[in-house]
């Protein structure tokens, strides 16, 4: 007669990277498997089209997506564990730099079931390592939402006003909604600061910018500017990041944002 213990099942929480699926370890590809059930979310970001399919080919395993609200309810997943079986959660980029991938760890743990985590490259470090900016010397991290009627909050325009003045770089991630087809862009998010700051109150209109856009593909491209600068500048397709340098930059810094001035000498 099976006890409880006998039903306990195990969670991968597996990053992809930011890129596509050869982005994945072997050590990765390996755990996976070895799953008897596979889900994955593309709401936090989105990796290259058909990523997911191409792996799930190669794995000869499908791979279930959900959306925000299904990982929010965590049934899926725990129905997978309650069964004794191992499962595993692909996400694009590190899988807890989302706090809902944290609070599924914690359900899953309090029902008994064991988790293992297989980190990857996340745009929280990446974006840093690619324009050469001291990841150390980064202030918390604002998100950058969507403009919708009667809400523009000032607060991630605050917060990288706060970390500029103190010394800190400031990552502005952008929002995105892949279901609607929809990411915002760096042009608009700059436009967006304009709009929601247009006294420069918060950040001067001289304060420089940078964007990087599609961190870890082939067409990775970084850009340094003044927001006027940065205006015209040809940012290509998503995924971008806005980061907000500090006011004072290390020498090495400096010279590493060289190379991305706009427009281009």
């Amino acid at each position: 007669m099976s006890g409880p213990k006998d039903r306990l099942g195990e969670l991968l929480f597996v990053g992809m990277g930011l890129y596509d699926e050869h982005d994945l370890s072997a050590r990765e590809l390996e755990a996976l498997r070895g799953c008897d059930a596979l889900f994955a979310e593309e709401y936090t970001s989105v990796l290259a089209p058909g990523s997911l399919d191409r792996l799930s080919a190669n794995l000869g395993q499908p791979i279930q997506r959900l959306d925000r609200a299904q990982l929010e309810a965590q049934s899926a997943v725990l129905a997978e564990l309650a069964q004794g079986r191992r499962v595993a959660l692909l996400v694009a980029g590190d899988p807890f730099a989302a706090t809902t991938h944290v609070a599924l760890r914690l359900a899953a743990e309090a029902a008994g079931h064991r988790w293992v985590y297989l980190p990857n490259a996340s745009i929280l470090h990446a974006a840093a390592g690619f324009l050469g900016l001291q990841p150390y010397r980064f202030g918390r991290t604002v998100s950058l939402p969507f403009p919708e009627p009667g809400f523009a909050p000032t607060s991630p325009i605050e917060i990288a006003g706060r970390n500029r003045a103190g010394g800190l770089h400031t990552l502005m991630l952008l929002d995105l909604r892949p279901s609607e087809g929809r990411f915002l862009t760096a042009d608009r998010a700059i436009e967006i600061l304009g709009e929601r700051d247009p006294l420069g109150v918060h950040l001067p209109h001289d304060a420089p910018l940078a964007v990087v856009a599609r961190v870890g593909s082939p067409t990775a491209a970084g850009w340094f500017g003044s927001r006027v600068e940065l205006a015209r500048a040809p940012f290509g397709p998503p995924l971008h990041t806005v980061i907000v340098p500090a006011a004072e930059l290390h020498f090495e810094e400096a010279e590493a944002l060289a190379r991305f001035r706009w427009p281009r000498p």
